[in-house]
């Protein structure tokens, strides 16, 4: 089992290249992987009837107790071989479906195989918290499925809605999860309700665990499309009808029946376990069946067809008595084979006339005899006609619900099912009729007969297979019982005279089979008296669908006028509002000290080093300065003095990695101001004066007092040791490496680097968003494409001539090549040679510092920081010396990229270790004696490094190109006019 989960999560990597190669009938390959998993459960089908129970295990992440636990019992031997066996068909379904297609096939494929995958794990998982995790897997899955035709809106509107309503549910599921793995103390599902179910167990009718099983029944109602959620299932009809099919009949939404399923053994004695159960399920079966009679559009039929049949399996599952469970698993299996069956059909249809609309279709059924009778055969298993499955079911159901004995809570769903009977018969011969029947005009006579071209005999193998297993269902309605036996005998029996029911397809003379014949006839009389025109009209003016989009209206206006009240656009106010929130905070946690006698023990020492009494008075009055200053560049300068002094104090105080970090930041950070500076006035005031010079200064004095107030007491508050003692020895015990700052950040600090490395990366975008009009790319393809062929790099300067742009005094062909590419692009006044000459000697040394930095730091100072911003610093180097086109040559690539691959490193080096069962950031450890270099180590953490490496690269890479390459850009433009052409700027001398 643990093998096909794999086999589930790997081939859909190859499929979009197979895709490429072979185009759809790369859908027959996929269904190979479903395919072996349904041979595998039937291949346990003896072992399971007999009674055992099949385990596999792999201990994922020890430390959580979280663990790939997967268990086929009888329940999960069901839905396994439904999952896997309708999964192989609508994958071979799709080979003709998607015959001649080909744009997104292939990712369509990979995500559908990859969600039978997600529905294999969940079904058979036994850890609880494992079978939340593969819960929101298909949720996402089906997001990517039902949004297929992305460039339709309704598809993007009906995926969304389907994501949010599941995922909703799902984390509400997630927290009742969580809730009864702490109380129950184990993550397996099958031990929580072994122990719930145990004599004299507290957790039966706790309130905390109630309110947790309630919490599991709203992410199974949410995703088995049950009132209320269930207005997201028929939107959802705007994917491909293969997905409809697979997920939406026999797969996704069968994930909150198996939920139910698998707890009622147990949680159906819960207080609020059945009056939510039958409620729910019984108006969801009637108001689903009352909608699909007011549909014209085929798929739309069996959507709320679905709907209703979803309201009944949930009722009958969720019952939790010995003989409707028995029912459940065979209308559970019954569903799965003609629901999906009548989807193909639908499928095949739309396929072949582009139309699934009732009022378009007339005579089909005589031109495609084939198709029209195995859609017979599924509406009636559908309705519960003999010999098929669903007739069994039916009667089943009904069976158990009347040995009730007239309990309220078995007369009511009685009641319920054979009304929601009558609907789906009459639904069900709508179907028929829309689809294959003749129909008439307003006068009576006959409408022309729709032409009906005949597909492919492989486009009809799997609906016809489908539908024809629901004759051989009934028929081994006897092996069925055996094998449904072992789940409903862990169910207790309505009563204790109640004698266990047996499937079969023929009983007798009972209550159960007249009950089902008078809800077929009422259902034809519905039919006829309904199938011109809608039942019934709206008794409410809206729907669920419109209070859907109503509330994301509300939270949308909430939104905007939340963010047009914090959000004014004023950085002074942004800044003010932070610090007055910091002196109010901690004012008042120095006042309830003061008043409570705390006892802080402050120790102020003069200086520690000579060097503090030479720089702290160089970075006051460069701060007081600063404050004074009217130009903007000025006071950048100024500031920048207090951060240079923090250089020298970390310099002297033995910290060189801190300092060599300062100094490198400082420096990019002056270089990103000057950009900044070059659109926005010189002059402070000029624009907008600065107001309440008064207020700001209270407000800076109360910051700054109130800051180092905060590192008095905080220094002389400490009681305990601190760790940072013990890190020289963890460093180099668990990180292998002698930089204790390094070895902490990629390492012992992992979690807090791959924090901040989130934040360089929204800091990056944010900047490009704001600064680029357009696509990002647009600058580095642009400066690319304008710069100077091989040919005419050269030292001299460019002359026009019939031939194009050519250096003055060399002729065509000549090597002699430029200091730098983009040089000959900058203007005369802005153009140095020197630093041209300076730029090309130190670049590439620069590039190798920068290097040796990254993968020296691990016992030396540097690190993937500091050699980031040093490789950062020379493409600085570039841009500065030949502009942005020096820049498009310096770094041909997206800055998106490297921020990307840098991140998926990282991430990467944390979750590589759990795959082995280790904690996340696990460090390893390689040596080797190499000849003439000796003993080396090689550390797994130095991936990590490599990811802040690049992560820092293209960090700056993305300023320069935003507030450097394309504020160039636009400045040329407003200068030059959008018009005009751009050609090599030349030298007039």
């Amino acid at each position: 089992m643990l093998l096909l989960l794999a086999a589930f999560a790997v081939v859909p990597l190859a499929l979009p290249w197979l895709f490429g190669r072979i185009g759809p009938r790369a859908f027959l390959v996929a269904a190979l992987v479903p395919l072996a998993g349904f041979v595998q459960a039937a291949a346990m089908t003896p072992r399971v009837v007999s009674g055992e129970v099949l385990t596999e295990s792999y201990t994922w992440i020890e430390p959580l107790g979280l663990e790939l636990s997967m268990r086929m019992d009888t329940l999960g031997w069901l839905m396994a071989l439904i999952v896997t066996g309708v999964g192989a068909l609508v994958l071979i379904y799709c080979r003709w479906y998607f015959d001649g297609k080909k744009a997104g096939v292939g990712q369509f494929g990979a995500v559908l195989l990859a969600f039978a995958g997600a529905m294999y794990g969940l079904v058979l998982t036994d850890d609880l918290i494992m079978l939340v995790m593969f819960w929101e897997i298909t949720s996402i899955l089906s997001y990517l499925l039902i949004g297929f035709y992305h460039a339709r809106g309704a598809s993007r509107r009906a995926a969304l809605q389907a994501l949010l309503v599941t995922t909703l549910g799902g984390l509400v599921m997630f927290v009742g999860a969580v809730i009864l793995v702490v109380q129950a103390g184990t993550n397996s599902l099958s031990g929580i309700l072994a122990a719930y179910s145990a004599p004299g167990s507290t957790l039966a009718g706790s309130p905390l665990i109630d309110g947790a099983i309630v919490m599991l029944l709203v992410g199974a109602l949410s995703k088995s499309a049950i009132f209320p959620f269930h207005f997201w299932l028929p939107g959802a009809m705007a994917a491909p009808t293969p997905v409809s099919a697979y997920l939406h009949a026999a797969a996704m939404v069968k994930a909150g029946i198996y939920l139910i399923a698998r707890c009622a053994p147990a949680f159906a004695v819960a207080a609020p376990w059945r009056p939510i159960i039958i409620t729910l399920g019984i108006f969801t079966m009637l108001l689903g069946g009352i909608q699909a009679l007011r549909e014209s559009d085929l798929k739309r039929i069996l959507a709320f067809g679905t709907v209703s049949q979803l309201g009944m399996l949930t009722v009958v599952l969720g019952y939790g008595e010995r003989n409707s469970a028995l029912a459940g698993l065979a209308l559970l299996i019954g569903h799965a084979l003609f629901k999906s069956s009548l989807f193909l059909v639908v499928g095949v249809i739309d396929r072949q006339l582009s139309t699934r609309d009732i009022g378009e279709l007339s005579g089909v059924g005589r031109q495609a005899p084939t198709l029209a009778t195995f859609s017979i055969i599924a509406i009636a298993s559908m309705v519960g006609l003999a010999p098929t499955v669903g007739f069994v079911a039916k009667e089943a159901a009904l069976t158990s619900l009347i040995e009730g004995g007239g309990r309220p809570d078995a007369l009511i769903p009685l009641i319920g099912i054979v009304l929601g009977s009558v609907l789906t018969t009459a639904y069900g011969l709508r179907f028929i009729w829309g689809a294959f029947w003749t129909k008439k005009d307003a006068t009576g006579a006959p409408r022309p007969v729709t032409e009906w071209p005949d597909p492919p005999i492989g486009f009809l193998a799997a609906p016809v297979i489908l539908s024809g297993l629901t004759v051989v269902g009934g028929f081994a309605a006897p092996f069925l019982d055996v094998a449904f036996s072992g789940y409903a005998d862990t169910l207790p029996s309505a009563g204790e005279g109640d004698h266990p029911y047996h499937l079969a397809l023929w009983h007798g003379l009972e209550p159960a089979l007249f009950l089902s014949i008078g809800s077929i006839a009422l259902g034809a009389v519905l039919f006829w008296a309904t199938y011109r025109r809608a039942p019934l009209r709206r008794v409410l003016p809206f729907g669920a669908a419109d209070a859907y989009n109503a509330t994301l209206r509300v939270i949308a206006r909430v939104a905007v006028w939340t963010t047009t009240f914090t959000q004014r656009g004023s950085l002074p106010v942004y800044v003010g509002t932070i610090f007055v929130v910091f002196v109010a905070a901690q004012g008042t946690a120095f006042l309830a000290g003061l008043l409570g006698g705390a006892d802080w023990k402050i120790s102020v020492d003069a200086w520690q080093n000579p060097m503090q009494l030479v720089v702290a008075p160089i970075m006051i009055i460069a701060g007081i300065i600063a404050v004074r200053a009217r130009k903007r560049y000025t006071g950048v300068v100024l500031v920048s003095v207090t951060g240079l002094g923090m250089v020298a104090l970390f310099a002297t105080s033995g910290a060189p990695d801190l300092a060599l970090t300062q100094i490198l930041i400082e420096t990019v950070t002056l270089v990103a101001f000057a950009l900044v500076l070059r659109r926005i006035p010189a002059r402070m005031g000029e624009h907008n004066a600065s107001v309440w010079p008064v207020a700001r200064a209270v407000l800076a004095l109360a910051a700054g007092g109130t800051m180092a107030l905060v590192a008095l007491v905080a220094t002389g508050a400490r009681v305990a040791e601190p760790i940072s003692t013990a890190f020289p020895d963890l460093a180099y015990e668990l990180g292998h490496g002698k930089n204790v700052v390094n070895v902490a950040l990629v390492d012992l600090r992992g979690w807090d680097t791959m924090g901040e490395l989130s934040v360089l990366i929204l800091a990056a975008t944010g900047v490009a968003s704001l600064v680029f009009v357009t696509h990002r790319s647009d600058l580095l393809s642009d400066a690319i494409s304008s710069l100077p062929t091989a040919a005419t790099w050269t030292r001299r300067p460019l002359v026009e001539t019939a031939e194009g742009p050519r250096p003055r005094g060399t002729q065509p062909g000549s090597t002699r090549q430029a200091w730098l590419v983009g040089g000959q692009r900058v203007r005369p006044e802005n153009r140095s040679l020197l630093l041209e000459v300076i730029v090309r000697v130190l670049f590439h040394t620069i590039i190798v510092v920068s290097i040796y930095l990254l993968f020296a730091g691990h016992n030396l100072p540097g690190g993937g920081f500091a050699g980031g911003l040093v490789a950062g610093m020379a493409l600085v180097m570039r841009y500065v010396a030949g502009g942005r086109y020096e820049l498009g040559a310096a770094a041909p690539t997206d800055a998106g990229r490297l921020l990307g691959a840098g991140m998926i490193i990282a991430v990467g080096t944390a979750v590589v270790p759990l795959l082995f069962g280790a904690p996340p950031l696990t460090s390893a450890v390689w040596e080797a004696e190499v000849p003439v270099l000796g003993h080396i180590e090689f550390v797994s953490s130095t991936f990590f490094d490599i990811g802040v490496y690049l992560v820092v690269i293209g960090l700056v890479l993305d300023v320069l190109r935003s507030l450097g390459g394309e504020v160039d850009r636009q400045a040329q433009e407003l200068r030059d006019g959008p018009g005009t052409p751009r050609i090599p700027v030349v030298n007039p001398s």
